[in-house]
């Protein structure tokens, strides 16, 4: 496939037969349970069956179905062992790789977005994808902005035409058939998660709103010595241009091949970057998926710095940082002060009026947010997050019923997602980072 696929009713009707190719296994899955095979066999092999027309059919149709994919992929090591491993794969390509679109293409968006005299600035580009995403891709070229000055290496970001249209549209599609989605990852809601990457989908179309972003990033860290961000060079609306970023790999291949001390370091530059960058630019990264930080490795091919792309998925704070009761709560919680838990969340909206919450079992629930703030130096693990995903969906569970009585309020919707996308991703690393010194460095309220 070398195009985004623009019909509607073509990609409509590809993602509405998920759910019916799930229907279809769990019917030659009970023939073979009658046959005689056991009912655990029968479902881990339906869960994989499933698993890989879910996320060949996501990476091919990229547009919205990709963004939710890649969504999805963060999530994966909070499934059990036995479900994942068989389909990890499918998962984890989905964070780094999608197939390119026409060289014609690209150079009828470079002319609609910078003009007809693009190419006497963008001197050279090169024809094949460097790198490719939902919405669009990545070419490397060199930029000359005035004719006296030198080259320098540039990331040039295109957008797939009628991007837009095919994100919402596989967005309402999956809304749709969340029910077929639903047997791949038992326990996750996949409602709330479509819901909220509709509401920033436009955000993440304009171009020129990610090139602000990215510019406030990169002014930010210019002078960081552990963190990068490529300065913006050109914007138009489907066109982004920004330095180059030389890196030969994400934290994807560290995740699937690094050594403990590279997990480690590169974990703890994540954090960092994740909770300074509030605190510098008023802003939240909101897309912690692997493929968007880059490692580079210091000069004797020893641990670097660590580099960040993609900023159309940004919250804009509107205290210009993380709210402050965010960190106070967590700091409660950690006291284990139950009743100004109970009331703080109140106050800030989680438990509405006229409900009622046992305060011991709420701070039981919440554990997955602190359990990693009581510690000097917390190890992430898959082993660690799928408890944690466990016990809170053990519908068996006397806290179960719990979450049906808890609010998320909007302003804190995608600091949620993304503070639990960072778990994900920490968790797949395998990282030991000191979260609670940098809670305490970065997290306003927490060290007050």
């Amino acid at each position: 496939m070398t195009d985004l696929p623009r019909k509607a009713a073509a990609r409509t009707a590809r993602l509405a037969a998920l759910p019916l190719g799930y229907a279809g296994r769990q019917a030659m899955g009970l023939g073979k349970r009658l046959g005689g095979k056991s009912a655990d066999a029968v479902l881990t092999e339906v869960q994989q069956r499933t698993a890989e027309q879910l996320f060949r059919t996501l990476g091919e149709l990229k547009g919205g179905a990709m963004k939710f994919g890649q969504a999805l992929s963060v999530l994966e090591s909070a499934l059990p062992e036995d479900v994942a491993a068989p389909y990890r794969e499918h998962l984890t390509a989905l964070q780094d790789s999608a197939p390119p679109m026409p060289t014609a293409t690209v150079r009828e968006q470079l002319t609609t977005n910078l003009g007809p005299d693009w190419s006497d600035r963008l001197v050279w580009l090169d024809g094949a994808p460097t790198a490719a995403a939902s919405i669009g891709q990545v070419h490397r070229g060199r930029w000359r902005d005035d004719p006296d000055d030198d080259d320098i290496d540039v990331a040039v970001k295109v957008q797939y035409p009628g991007a837009g249209e095919a994100l919402m549209s596989d967005l309402r599609q999956i809304a749709r058939v969340a029910r077929g989605v639903a047997p791949v990852f038992p326990g996750i809601d996949v409602k709330p998660l479509v819901a909220e990457l509709q509401e920033r989908a436009a955000d993440e179309l304009d171009y020129e709103l990610e090139a602000q972003a990215q510019a406030a990033y990169a002014d930010a860290f210019a002078d960081d010595p552990d963190i990068v961000v490529p300065a913006v060079v050109a914007v138009g609306t489907e066109v982004l241009v920004t330095e180059w970023l030389d890196s030969a790999h994400s934290l994807a291949h560290v995740i699937r091949v690094g050594t403990q001390e590279e997990r480690d370091h590169y974990g703890e530059l994540f954090v960092r970057f994740l909770f300074e960058g509030p605190q510098r630019t008023g802003m939240l990264h909101a897309d912690p998926h692997p493929g968007n930080f880059r490692v580079i490795p210091a000069p004797d091919g020893g641990l670097g710095r660590l580099g960040v792309l993609d900023f159309g998925a940004v919250a804009r704070l509107p205290q210009g940082q993380l709210p402050e009761a965010m960190g106070r709560l967590i700091r409660i919680a950690l006291d284990s002060d139950e009743a100004s838990l109970v009331a703080g969340l109140r106050e800030e909206g989680f438990i509405k009026d006229g409900i009622e919450v046992d305060p011991a079992m709420l701070l039981d629930y919440l554990g997955p947010f602190v359990e990693p703030a009581a510690q000097e130096r917390f190890a992430f693990t898959r082993d660690w997050m799928r408890e944690q995903f466990e016990r809170i969906n053990d519908s068996q569970a006397e806290s179960f019923s719990l979450a049906t009585r808890l609010n998320l309020p909007s302003s804190y919707l995608l600091i949620h997602r993304t503070w639990l996308g960072a778990i994900g991703l920490l968790s797949q690393l395998g990282a030991t980072a000191p979260f609670r010194e940098i809670l305490e460095e970065s997290l306003p309220g927490f060290d007050d």
